[in-house]
């Protein structure tokens, strides 16, 4: 097994460009904590399968398909030297659907209109990439706006679980208030934290991240009656995708490539999800800057242009062939934090950082395939999903606290994030530009900051 090189070096990898090419168990370990996260965790991923029947119009099965490609694709990450949990680009999911739902009939068109969608916005990420563009933008962009658009993401994901309607938390309130409290406990504690420093089973309860939480909802979820007792299938072990059925039906080599129009149509759309998108970029590097600073045995390089092309080769891939509502984001925010969480004790507790991301992501990309764990997870899919996206609200809310750092900064930042949770990305980003402009800016469009970390007047 290589090992993690002394004086904060990099663990090995075959350098190919922009790439570190890392293959599991050979340039980093397999680790059983991760494994048995993502072994039920997958639940949250398999949450797509309701999204794709209901906004395609696709069978069960061949949304399930969909699930176990997109599910392989998510490793292209680790392979190539992303630090970080991938995922969807979940606050843009109600965009997306309100976009295609509104404006194209279900079937061939929706179809097009979704593959142009995300074939436009995986050109985004790529050109962003390869040019260096996504790295630029990342320094150029000031503290208030990074801020705001962490601190949106965060409010919108908290929102979106507890709004009167459609937030999930009204259908499972009893099972998401528990689910979630064991989840924040556990990951975010101080008392739990130290509990784990003297106390053998919390630390074993500990390795385990959002876990425990998922299976406490498998558990209250029956027996409040907020969902039905699971149907566990024996019959068959592994999901063989349906390929034919795919290409039949979603792929553009089965419903034919979208005509010019459509892709015209897409590019506001488009903008205002990459703008979403971009936040996820800012808190990737949050929070692996954050774990970089405490382990010193490993260097954490993480490349906002490299996540952008990875995260492009992935909508490239899917838009041509299963082309998906949720498209491609580069974070799992939930589950990068509670990977970085454990890796933040020591190399005793995780190897290297992409031990702990390679394993899940392998790991649920195998049980999404296996039917014993589907039919297990199935009727706590929705409750999963509001899991994360409130553990993600919990941890962009941290994040943009800890960008801030002026006074003046944190009112832009609240501000912009405000709008942007209630009016949608383009008019936060618009309020906040001006207002850092008005606010903080030079003439010259420079921060007027002291040492002292006061704004200048």
């Amino acid at each position: 097994m290589a090992k993690i090189r002394e004086n904060g070096a990099e663990q090995p990898y075959i350098k190919a460009g922009i790439f570190k090419i890392r293959i599991p168990l050979i340039h980093y370990k397999w680790e059983w904590s991760e494994a048995f996260q993502g072994i039920l965790m997958c639940a949250t991923c398999l949450g797509a399968i309701p999204v794709l029947t209901d906004v395609l119009g696709v069978s069960f099965e061949i949304a399930w398909s969909m699930v176990i490609i997109n599910g392989l694709l998510y490793n292209l990450h680790s392979l190539l030297g992303d630090p970080v949990v991938p995922g969807w680009i979940t606050p843009s999911i109600p965009l997306t659907t309100a976009y295609l739902v509104d404006n194209y009939a279900i079937g061939v068109e929706r179809t097009q209109a979704l593959i142009a969608l995300q074939l436009l916005l995986s050109l985004v990420f790529l050109v962003l990439g390869a040019t260096g563009g996504a790295g630029k933008i990342m320094k150029k962009v000031p503290n208030s706006i990074k801020g705001g658009i962490i601190l949106g993401a965060g409010l919108s994901a908290i929102i979106g679980e507890i709004k009167l309607d459609g937030g999930r938390f009204n259908v499972y309130p009893i099972a998401v208030t528990i689910g979630t409290l064991v989840a924040f406990y556990l990951l975010f504690s101080d008392s739990f934290y130290k509990l784990k420093q003297r106390n053998r089973t919390a630390y074993m309860i500990g390795k385990f991240g959002m876990l425990p939480a998922i299976i406490v909802a498998i558990i209250v979820g029956p027996l409040t009656g907020e969902v039905p007792v699971p149907q566990i299938e024996l019959g068959s072990i592994i999901k063989i995708p349906d390929f034919a059925g795919i290409i039949n039906n979603v792929s553009v080599f089965g419903v034919g490539f979208p005509g010019l129009d459509l892709f015209i149509a897409a590019i506001p759309t488009v903008i205002m999800i990459y703008i979403i998108a971009f936040g996820d970029f800012v808190t990737s590097e949050a929070l692996i800057g954050e774990a970089d600073e405490i382990r010193k045995d490993e260097k954490i390089d993480f490349n906002p242009n490299r996540s952008n092309i990875v995260s492009g080769i992935r909508n490239l891939i899917e838009g041509s062939f299963i082309p998906y509502v949720p498209l491609c984001g580069p974070l799992w925010s939930a589950v990068t934090a509670a990977v970085a969480t454990r890796y933040k004790d020591g190399r005793e507790a995780m190897d290297s950082i992409f031990s702990g991301i390679g394993t899940f992501r392998w790991m649920t990309f195998i049980s999404v395939a296996l039917v014993p764990v589907v039919t297990l997870v199935q009727p706590v899919l929705p409750v999963a999903l509001s899991l994360t996206l409130l553990v993600q609200g919990f941890v962009c809310v941290r994040l943009a606290m800890d960008t801030v750092k002026t006074e003046t900064e944190k009112g832009v930042a609240g501000v912009m994030a405000t709008i942007l949770a209630i009016k949608g990305a383009a008019w936060g980003l618009a309020v906040g530009i001006i207002l850092h402009v008005l606010l903080i800016a030079s003439k010259k469009g420079k921060d007027i900051v002291s040492t002292e970390g006061e704004v200048e007047v």
